[in-house]
């Protein structure tokens, strides 16, 4: 195994650590802390201390009953696909720790941590209906240009009444209307409708729709909650409900409420057999048949993207078929097809039969949940994961003496780390720490430390074959980082599958697991093996005092056999030359108990049989003997 030869820079690793990972992330909190802090006014703000979920800050409870407005039965598929539209609305990247759960047959509770604005009781409560738009234009899901500020008004520059007058037409025209679009780009965009020959036409695409289109960022998971802007009679920007496109989607053709039923199964074939192609069935009403035959008449004559209809759900697309060529429907029975699996294609006729009805939400009550239980709960997170910090410190200094600092400095620095990370991501993206996620930063802490235990025994087993301190670090961390990486390699896919596999506290288990488990890495990467390369160079450490942990004795340095009668045995002189090959001799090979190897030839040239070496190395080996406490007679006399 050769040595990494590479001119190592330990100081430089640990001061660029210290200021990308913990001075930079920290000065931004400070930062957001003065310009954008945290208070009743902006419950979203920075704070210095992490943002804290349900269980452990109490929150509000909002009450909801869904209704139909014509009186047709709510299904409990329906009232499981409104709980995915609100848990989405609400919880879109799933660590604000939002509880989300049906209540009775047509119940839904909601508990947000904090406080809850009108604003967000109105998204709560607000309709999810389905709708059918044309395509007119698909992009890639990240931003062309970079945004532009909000319209505003601006003040007259000569100061004369009626430009002063003028102003305040404008500002009045630039109001938002339902906190998306300004009555100027409604009128623009009704103008635009009204001369627009059909609702695939792409005179539709205004200059504000191609503004809001070039500026939308689909990987935003702020622009994938849904719930708002989706006004029937304008064209539409929005992105797919997965994030992977955005679309500038014409008026709606068809409502969600033309849907009679839909569901997924295997797709026939030309000649009726069954083929392994899944697919998703749709039966219209005599009016939805009516308003699709013309949609795929017009569509069918159309280029790509022009000849798809998305479905959107929730201001969203959740799907966005083309027309096979030739094929205009008529008997108001589409049938979707593609990649679907059996799971997808299920997932997508729940969906269309949830958008089916017209399924609104009353809220019916609105409490505040108590923190005490809370409380509580956090204070005894908060001591058992002091008590686990301080047995690995108890062990880390009992095990490794001195040496055992090291692990406490690396402990001190992911702690740091993390803190900082937990408060920029409450600030960023609303991250909630839950006690799942405390458990989960409990159970880090010794995954932590088993990083360094992996790093310090290898270095002494380096150390038992006789290699200096230098060396043993520099072949130990070769060693040690293999192990490492595949260990944290097994935690973060854990943590990547509880993440995208469950809801609720579990994900905020998952998402500590994962953050810490990449922390760790880093730590020991950037600052562990950097502070152990200075160490190795102290005569403390270098020289192995007794309290440094790497003592002979405290590691047991024992000569090992190597065959033939031959041991390997450490010296206290050993180079500091890298040594290139595995298989080349280590160190000076001695006999057993320091005396010359028998002869393996008789005096005659004969060669001994195995009987006769044991033989002449007994009598060799006594002859020692006896010189030696003949020596140690003369001594005495």
């Amino acid at each position: 195994m050769a040595t990494d030869t590479r001119r190592s820079r330990p100081v430089r690793t640990i001061v660029l650590l210290t200021i990308l990972t913990i001075l930079l992330p920290f000065g931004a909190l400070l930062a957001g802390w003065q310009l954008d802090g945290k208070s009743s006014d902006n419950p979203d703000g920075a704070s210095l201390a992490p943002g804290l979920a349900l269980d452990l800050q109490g929150g509000t409870q909002v009450l909801l009953k869904a209704v139909t407005s014509d009186g047709s039965e709510i299904t409990p598929e329906a009232m499981e696909e409104a709980i995915g539209v609100i848990r989405q609305r609400v919880d879109a990247n799933g660590v604000t720790e939002a509880e989300i759960a049906s209540q009775g047959n047509n119940q839904i509770v909601v508990e947000i941590p904090g406080e809850v604005d009108d604003e967000t009781v109105a998204l709560i409560s607000k309709a999810a209906q389905m709708k059918f738009r044309p395509v007119l234009t698909i992009g890639n899901p990240t931003p062309t240009t970079q945004p532009s500020a909000s319209p505003s008004a601006s003040a007259s520059a000569d100061g004369k009444g009626d430009g002063a007058q003028a102003d305040g037409g404008d500002a009045e025209e630039d109001a938002p209307v339902g906190g998306q679009l300004t009555k100027k780009e409604i009128a623009e965009q009704q103008k635009a409708v009204e001369a627009a020959t059909d609702p695939s036409d792409l005179a539709q695409i205004t200059p504000s729709v191609q503004a809001r289109f070039d500026e939308l960022d689909c990987t935003d998971p702020k622009n994938l909650e849904g719930g708002g802007g989706d006004r029937p009679d304008l064209p539409l920007v929005t992105c797919d409900a997965t994030g992977a496109a955005k679309y500038v989607l014409g008026p709606v053709e068809v409502d969600g409420t033309a849907i009679s039923s839909a569901s997924s199964g295997l797709r026939s074939g030309a000649n009726g057999t069954v083929t392994n192609e899944w697919a998703v069935q749709l039966d219209l009403d005599s009016e939805g048949t009516k308003l699709f035959r013309e949609s795929t008449q017009r569509l069918n004559t159309l280029e790509s993207p022009r000849n798809q209809f998305a479905i959107t759900l929730d201001g969203l697309v959740i799907s966005a078929p083309s027309l096979s060529p030739g094929v205009v429907i008529t008997d108001g029975r589409p049938e979707i097809s593609g990649s679907f699996t059996q799971q997808s294609a299920a997932t997508l006729a729940n969906q269309l039969n949830f958008g089916s009805l017209p399924l609104t939400f009353q809220v019916d009550g609105q409490n505040q949940i108590s923190a005490t239980l809370g409380s509580e709960q956090l204070q005894r997170g908060l001591f058992a994961g002091l008590i686990g910090l301080a047995l690995v410190v108890v062990y880390s200094l009992f095990q490794y003496r001195t040496l055992g600092l090291l692990t406490v400095a690396s402990l001190v620095v992911a702690a740091a780390m993390t803190y900082v990370v937990i408060a920029l991501l409450s600030w960023g993206i609303g991250y909630r720490l839950s006690l799942p996620g405390v458990a989960g930063l409990i159970v880090a802490i010794g995954f932590t430390a088993d990083s360094f235990i992996v790093y310090f025994e290898r270095i002494r087993d380096e150390l038992r074959d006789g290699r200096s301190l230098r060396l043993a670090v520099q072949r130990g961390w070769v060693r040690a980082r293999r192990t490492i990486y595949a260990a944290k390699a097994v935690n973060l896919l854990s943590a990547v599958i509880l993440y995208f596999m469950t809801v609720g506290g579990v994900r905020g288990f998952a998402f500590t697991l994962g953050l810490t488990t990449i922390i760790d890495v880093m730590v020991v990467i950037w600052f562990t093996h950097p502070v152990m390369e200075l160490l190795a160079k102290v005569p403390f450490f270098r020289d192995g005092h007794k309290a440094s942990g790497l003592s002979p004795d405290r590691i047991e340095v024992t000569p090992r056999y190597r065959g033939a009668g031959r041991i390997s045995a450490p010296s206290a002189g050993v180079s500091d030359a890298p040594d290139h090959a595995a298989s080349e001799p280590e160190r000076e090979l001695v006999t057993a108990q320091s005396v010359t190897p028998a002869p393996r030839t008789a005096d005659d040239g004969r060669r001994m049989t195995i009987a006769e070496r044991r033989a002449a190395e007994r009598k060799a080996a006594a002859g020692s003997a006896e010189a030696t406490q003949q020596a140690q007679n003369e001594e005495k006399h």
